[in-house]
């Protein structure tokens, strides 16, 4: 009987004492290569719960249309919508989750991240995760640990892997510092020394006698009941103190109300490395995401993640997937991949590099300033060595640099975003999508947002239920049972009770012909590259390295004798046409280059415009420099050209 057989047929443990790890047991192998995976983030609660066949695809003209009065007769009202999208529970699941991975593989997507599902405070309305009251258990309202199991064989069955989402810096808000406490006893200020604890919570959230005794009440597994396990440091600014300082306040504070582990307590990193090592075991998962990454110490980092590394490889999963959450930009990135080595696989590029990624793709920023991010005077490397430790991010759950809202939320047209989507998956590095990008959610239109409280400064604008569910569950403890049918569904656009899992928008399908060729092209994944210089005749400007944001922008990536030359025009509106140098040695005069991609093709099967799929362009030559033609392309659109179009 397998490790999983044996531990699906009882309770959760209630200890890390009650099951014994497995070793060289068959397991389902690490990727040859993460650079040739496309990642897609999503999380649980506003993705899906498998009941769209009952609900209508949205009608993207007629948004109105999903937008019902509320049953007291009420009518439709936006800060209600918003009100459900930044406190409640959706509803979505990982049956729901499950029942869409037809969807994601068609779309290309090869890796799915999924945000935490462990077993939240049942009396809070934490639906994204973060706040673990029980690391042992899935939280009910995604399902069982049973459901999380299928999913992965599941996903598995289908040649798709899971990443899952942990944190071990802090727990949720599972007890209370003591009365008297300055500040009070959820949030009191900072202090550089220890708070006295008070009590563990129930399952209510009110503090009770004694330490805790059922499933509901402080936090499992009993291993994490000494308070010693807690720094008890209170509420501090997390970005505050110096990086190679172990003691800085932004490593010691709590997370608002979420406590802090004290890392360095006697086995304290030990006990929470076997947690997820039981995951590993229990789901034959593929990989970590890590949470927090930046406010654990280097040495703590160093030694999780090489445990759970060793621990995995012992399973067979040669390379299990680590990559981390390091914020405060660029060069964090950079020291804790340094540091930690190869315990590390990867930084998520949530930095300067995915502000300047939107700027370029939106064509309002000089391209030079997303390239450059990959020379070899880059913070974060060159080459082979950033394409294996840079995950590229447009948009996800928190955006902590900028405003607070989806690429599409100002687009000029409804597949823009797929030239920052393009840029992700043909530039260095492991591309993360995040859900509902390929549909390009983007909140309600432009003349409803006055309504929304703090539009582009709170995280629920970037956190719509694709599945359009007509209600959010109550409040607390009663949404474990119930609905709330007083508050509208946090549904996509500003709507509730209309799905968006649409196969044929714009987007989607442009995507899928992205990431499809991406997958047959070895060249667009594992290639060395190279921002070209370009040439605009009805500019009158000759090639030169110059940065034109709005402009053609052209780059190659070269594996061996094969080079593909990725062309975007990056204007939102407007056609754009260019000279794009490309390698004389490789593609010399006389040659021709033939294009294997046209996303306005894609996107449009009648599409008579130029460089259609097949068609070839000449290569030619201007004082000594070798070039291709690239005639007028619509707006937002990508052209790839290879010199090897053939196997």
């Amino acid at each position: 009987m397998t490790f999983t057989d044996r531990n699906l047929t009882k309770k959760r443990p209630d200890s890390l004492k009650d099951f014994s790890l497995p070793r060289r047991e068959s397991y389902f192998p690490s990727s040859a290569d993460w650079r040739n995976e496309v990642l897609y983030f999503l999380l649980p609660d506003r993705f899906s719960d498998g009941q769209e066949d009952k609900r209508p695809l949205l009608n993207r003209q007629q948004l109105n249309q999903a937008r019902p009065n509320l049953p007291n007769g009420q009518s439709w009202r936006f800060d209600k919508w918003a009100e459900s999208g930044g406190d409640r529970w959706q509803g979505g699941t990982l049956k729901g989750l499950e029942s869409k991975l037809d969807y994601l593989n068609q779309l290309g997507v090869t890796t799915i991240w999924v945000g935490p599902i462990f077993r939240q405070r049942g009396h809070l309305d934490s639906y994204h995760g973060y706040g673990i009251q029980d690391f042992l258990e899935v939280d009910p309202r995604f399902g069982t640990r049973q459901d999380l199991v299928s999913l992965v064989n599941k996903a598995h069955s289908k040649g798709l892997r899971i990443i899952l989402d942990i944190i071990f810096n802090h727990s949720g808000c599972n007890w209370i510092y003591a009365p008297g406490t300055p500040g009070g006893v959820w949030e009191p200020p900072y202090t550089s020394g220890w708070y006295q604890f008070g009590s563990w919570l129930g399952d209510r959230g009110q503090p009770i006698a004694g330490q805790p005794q059922t499933e509901t009440e402080g936090v499992w597994p009993k291993e994490l009941h000494d308070p010693d396990c807690y720094t008890r440091a209170g509420k501090g600014d997390l970005g505050r103190g110096e990086l190679d300082d172990s003691n800085a306040e932004f490593r010691r504070s709590d997370f608002i109300t979420l406590r802090d582990f004290q890392l360095d307590y006697p086995h304290l990193l030990d006990n929470l490395a076997r947690c997820y090592k039981y995951w590993i075991a229990l789901t034959d998962c593929d990989g970590f995401r890590i949470d927090t990454l930046k406010h654990v110490t280097y040495e703590q980092a160093r030694n999780f993640c090489g445990a759970i590394k060793e621990f995995a490889a012992n399973l067979g999963k040669s390379d299990f997937f680590l990559v981390g959450e390091i914020a405060g930009g660029d060069y964090n990135e950079d020291r804790y991949l340094d540091v930690v080595g190869q315990n590390l696989n990867a930084a998520l590029d949530i930095g300067e590099m995915r502000g300047n990624l939107n700027q370029v793709a939106k064509g309002l920023m000089d391209p030079r300033a997303y390239f450059n991010g990959f020379n070899k005077e880059a913070i974060m490397g060159t080459h082979r060595n950033i394409g294996r430790r840079h995950v590229s991010i447009l948009d996800d759950h928190d955006h902590v640099f900028g405003e607070k809202i989806r690429f599409s939320s100002e687009a000029a047209s409804d597949h823009q975003v797929i030239a920052g989507v393009g840029l992700q998956l043909f530039t260095l590095g492991i591309p993360c999508i995040y859900a509902g990008t390929e549909q390009a959610l983007a909140g309600p239109e432009p003349s409803e947002r006055k309504w929304l409280p703090d539009w582009k400064g709170s995280d629920r604008y970037l956190r719509e239920a694709m599945f359009g569910p007509s209600h959010p569950r109550q409040s607390g403890v009663a949404g474990l049972q119930a609905i709330d049918q007083n508050l509208p569904g946090f549904g996509p656009f500003g709507t509730a009770g209309a799905h968006c899992f649409d196969p044929n928008h714009p987007v989607y399908v442009r995507m899928a012909a992205m990431a499809a060729l991406r997958k047959k092209f070895p060249v667009l994944r594992l290639g060395r590259q190279y921002l070209r210089p370009t040439a605009i005749p009805f500019l009158n400007l000759p090639f030169g390295d110059r940065g034109l944001s709005g402009e053609i922008i052209g780059w190659s990536r070269i594996l061996d004798d094969e080079e593909a030359v990725c062309v975007l025009n990056s204007h939102g509106t407007d056609d754009r046409g260019a000279r794009v140098l490309v390698d004389a040695n490789l593609s010399p005069v006389g040659s021709s280059m033939t294009v294997i991609l046209n996303t306005a093709q894609a996107g449009n099967p009648g599409y008579t415009g130029a460089h259609q799929v097949d068609s070839t362009v000449a290569v030619q030559r201007q004082d000594g420099i070798a070039y291709v033609e690239i005639q007028p392309i619509p707006a937002s659109e990508f052209l790839i050209l290879t010199n090897y179009p053939e196997s």
